[in-house]
């Protein structure tokens, strides 16, 4: 048994991963360099992508490149789709992980927070997909990984826009799923919990101002919600989408795995 080639089972074919230049966006596109794949990374600031790229490329040799786009422009998805299929054709894996929250009771939700919210983290989920989904038909072979959240499997205070939109993404995954069953493409979702990422810090941030606590404090409320007692790693979302990618989760299709620490068990 090759076991190098059996690990790098994404050798020759176009990974994308949305959100790609930090966090658990950074950690996936890592992972499926890792087995091979060539790796289209997408995001709203070039230079921090570019800087991400040449890193990938430095570490693991991979070909990666760095693609603006703002999942909520569906013109400018369509353009970023395109140029990254003429440089390395077909997309055959799509990581949709770019995404955003807000906190707020529901009595401050502004029509604004509340569309934005479903436009990045939902819209943007379907906008991609359409972009990469009907070659994978043709091709009859094809992963789709959606980066869902624990608000998408349960409720959470202050956050009624983004739970909403968390909650679309798994119904959106699990819909598509069987659509796609039949004809070689599988489309699941990984829901984190609270995760050591910037968007975590943000939450810390949101704690402060709203309860008066120190940092220490509010980190310690999240990690609190944690069963295992420490925040979950990005690499450990990472290393669920890589499984999810690999040919060992073939039959695996419209589930929403949580990768929690025991959260909502």
């Amino acid at each position: 048994m090759n076991l190098v080639k059996e690990n790098r089972y994404l050798e020759g074919k176009h990974a994308v991963v949305t959100g790609g230049s930090r966090g658990i966006g950074a950690a996936i596109a890592a992972s499926l360099a890792n087995r091979g794949a060539r790796l289209t990374i997408m995001g709203r600031t070039l230079d921090t992508l570019e800087h991400r790229a040449a890193a990938m490329t430095r570490d693991s040799g991979a070909q990666v490149q760095a693609m603006q786009c703002d999942v909520t422009d569906d013109k400018g998805v369509q353009a970023a789709f395109a140029r990254a299929r003429t440089a390395f054709g077909p997309v055959d894996v799509l990581v949709n992980n770019a995404g955003g929250a807000e906190a707020a009771l529901f009595a401050e939700i502004s029509r604004a927070l509340w569309d934005r919210m479903l436009a990045v983290n939902l819209t943007g989920t379907f906008v991609c997909t359409a972009e990469v989904l009907p070659a994978m038909l043709q091709m009859r072979s094809g992963r789709i990984v959606n980066i869902a959240s624990m608000a998408g499997l349960r409720g959470f205070k202050t956050m009624v826009a983004y739970s909403a939109a968390k909650h679309g993404v798994v119904g959106f995954t699990r819909s598509l799923a069987l659509e796609t069953a039949r004809h070689g493409v599988t489309v699941n979702a990984v829901c984190p919990g609270y995760t050591d990422t910037d968007l975590t810090n943000t939450g810390v941030a949101n704690l402060v101002r709203a309860l008066g606590k120190t940092p220490e404090e509010a980190r310690a409320m999240l990690v609190r919600t944690v069963p295992r007692g420490k925040l979950i790693e990005p690499d450990e979302v990472a290393s669920a989408v890589d499984w999810l990618c690999s040919p060992q989760a073939a039959a695996v299709t419209g589930i929403a795995l949580p990768i929690a620490g025991g959260e909502g068990a």
